[in-house]
């Protein structure tokens, strides 16, 4: 599992990965050439990237003829926020700010 995070992290670490993702997110199914047309680098750069993202998971693919269509694949991402970012959720933190208030409050009045 841990590998598997490691991996996912390492992919959402850099800023062209995430912009090929959000891409997927809106416009799912896309070839290699409609990704690279959208941003300033080489098809040779976006197909290491979507590499990148595939050996995460965070990338899916599909074969349609000749043709190979890339979707996002959004659990990864759920994984890593059910066990990363979950724990820090806004209820929870919502109302610690209000008790440390409460708390600040009571000590200067």
């Amino acid at each position: 599992m841990t590998d598997d995070m490691d991996r996912v992290f390492k992919a959402l670490a850099d800023a062209s990965r995430r912009a090929l993702l959000d891409d997927l997110f809106r416009d799912p199914g896309q070839t290699l050439g409609a990704l690279a047309s959208r941003l300033a680098m080489t098809r040779q750069a976006v197909s290491q990237h979507l590499a990148v993202l595939e050996a995460a998971d965070l990338v899916a693919t599909v074969r349609r003829g000749r043709e190979k269509l890339h979707y996002l694949n959004p659990v990864p991402i759920h994984e890593a926020h059910a066990r990363w970012i979950a724990k820090f959720e806004r209820p929870r933190l919502d109302a610690l700010a209000a008790l440390k208030q409460r708390l600040e409050g009571d000590d200067h009045g």
